[in-house]
């Protein structure tokens, strides 16, 4: 099971659908906002970044004892019973063993937030991605080779290396750590997620 993937957020337990009942016999939740409330980041109960997953289900977890609140979000949760706040930070109250991964993996949508959705090349907005070593030339695909470009500087570059096509890259590509893939899901850093996710923008 990789940390990040869909299978660590399915194993938290199954989310509450309209008129179902919570686990441990709570009662039924109807949603003010049901969009507002959003999603929930998980973290274990050592305190990393284990999944994302929609608030309902994060509030599902803390009404089967199963996580406490960190965090809210400003949204409420509301039935006959209950009154409660959305969470936005949720932990676990028993340790999720996952396998060790030191680096996401390679996203289109990843090199894009990596690199700032700026052109590594010019600094005009970017559209495409680039090899910096040509894949028709040996060139890897991979964290450390690819980086967000545009069309112009994309299309002058063609199969050449930068030096070959007179071109600086603004900043070299790297790797991000692994939990870099919650700052995908969201398409960027969160506010009331970024004290959590720690230095996950930086090289692994």
């Amino acid at each position: 099971m990789k940390v990040g993937s869909p299978a660590v957020a399915t194993s938290l337990g199954p989310t509450v659908g309209a008129g179902a009942g919570a686990p441990g016999g709570a009662p039924p939740i109807a949603v003010e906002a049901t969009r507002r409330a959003g999603k929930a980041l998980v973290l274990n109960a050592t305190m990393e970044p284990l999944c994302v997953v929609p608030a309902r289900r994060a509030i599902v977890l803390v009404l089967s004892a199963k996580a406490d609140v960190v965090q809210t979000n400003g949204a409420r949760f509301r039935s006959a019973e209950l009154d409660l706040a959305a969470p936005s930070v949720v932990r676990l109250r028993s340790y999720v063993r996952v396998p060790y991964r030191r680096r996401a993996a390679l996203s289109r949508r990843g090199v894009f937030i990596r690199d700032g959705h700026v052109c590594q090349y010019c600094g005009r907005t970017a559209e495409n991605v680039d090899h910096v070593i040509p894949r028709s030339r040996g060139g890897p695909h991979e964290w450390e080779n690819v980086v967000a470009a545009c069309r112009r500087c994309n299309s002058r570059k063609k199969d050449h290396l930068p030096e070959e096509a007179a071109m600086i890259l603004r900043r070299q590509p790297y790797a991000p750590r692994a939990a870099f893939w919650l700052v995908v899901a969201v398409g960027g850093v969160r506010e009331d997620w970024a004290s959590y996710l720690g230095d996950v923008m930086s090289a692994s």
